[in-house]
Parts: structure tokens; sequence; C-alpha cells
């Protein structure tokens, strides 16, 4: 009977013993829940869409009407989505991401290429993907300087940027026809 016992707890020590931990500077392993299209379609679009609408000079018959941040509230979602921006490009960085969803196609054909010509084109030119990226966070911590020294003129300059980094990326990627490339000789 005490063999057993020695045995059921000697047992029982083993099963509680600690996991072995990843070593405490090992990066933790992430799970990627979202392809590319989504990344764009519901965090870089809107917060892209919310800066460059945020200093706007409207003309109608009535009048000049400008749309710019005022309150607290209106630069504080304004940084909100320079910050929703500059971080979803970590998440374009991560390896193994899809273009797009299975069973997507382009919303636009003819126009855009189709998700797996798009994976193609990325898969043979991941520093330009890497770069491309890079360009876009940048653009959006030019955003988030300006927000932050509540500069319009600064926004409005780092907004071009913006649309310019976002621009490259779509010519080199998405529409590459548009910009006079061909698939083939698209390897910078």
């Amino acid at each position: 009977m005490r063999i057993l016992g020695v045995l059921c707890l000697a047992l029982a020590t083993i099963g509680c013993e600690p996991t072995s931990a990843p070593p405490a500077d090992a990066a933790p392993p992430f799970q990627i829940t979202a392809p590319i299209e989504e990344i764009m379609r519901f965090m870089i679009d809107p917060a892209a869409d919310s800066i460059w609408g945020s200093v706007v000079t409207i003309v109608t018959d009535d009048g000049v009407e400008d749309i710019v941040p005022e309150t607290d509230a209106d630069w504080a979602a304004l940084r909100g989505h320079a910050v929703t921006l500059i971080e979803s490009t970590n998440l374009l960085l991560m390896e193994g991401r899809p273009v797009a969803a299975e069973g997507s196609v382009s919303e636009m054909p003819g126009v855009d290429l189709e998700p797996e010509q798009i994976e193609e084109i990325l898969a043979a030119n991941r520093p330009a993907w890497t770069a491309l990226s890079l360009a876009l966070s940048e653009s959006g911590t030019q955003v988030l300087n300006a927000v932050d020294a509540r500069d319009l003129d600064a926004l409005l300059v780092s907004g071009d940027g913006l649309d310019l980094a976002c621009e490259n990326c779509h010519i080199q990627f998405w529409y590459p026809e548009l910009a006079g490339q061909t698939r083939a000789t698209n390897t910078n």
C-alpha cells in the first residue's frame, strides 16, 4: 500500500512540474487572423480616410467652409487614427500573412490584379514590400508628429506623404499594369 501511495505521489508530482517556458528574450508566436486585404479594409483605409478628411475646404454657392480639427476630442481621434495606421504596418510585415481570403477575387477586375497575382508579386519581391510598408509607417509617423504639434500645415503635408506612400505600394503590387509595369519586370 505504501509503495502504491509513493508511486501515486511521484506521478502527481511529475504531472505538476512546470513546463519549460520559452526563453525570456524569445518573441511570442503570432497568430495570423486576417489577410492583408482585411488589414487594409478595416484598419488602414479607415485610418487614412480619417486623416485625409481631417482638413478639408468645401466651396459651394453659399460660401467656403473649412473643416479642421478644433477640439481636444478631434485631435485625440486623429491621433488614434495615426497610431492605428502606424501599428497596422507591423501587421503587413508579418511573414505568412496571405493577401486575401481563399476564394477572394478582385473588386475591380482589369484594374486590380487578382489576389493570387498579387501574392506572386509579393513573394518574388518581399524586400520591396517591406520597404513600402516601412514607408507607410514613416508617413504615419509624420502624421502623428503633425497631430501632436497640432500643426495644420504639417498635417496637410504629411497627408500628401501618406497618399504617396499608399499609391507607391498600390502601383507596384495592386495595379502595376496601370503604371506601365508588367509582372515579369516587377523585380525591384
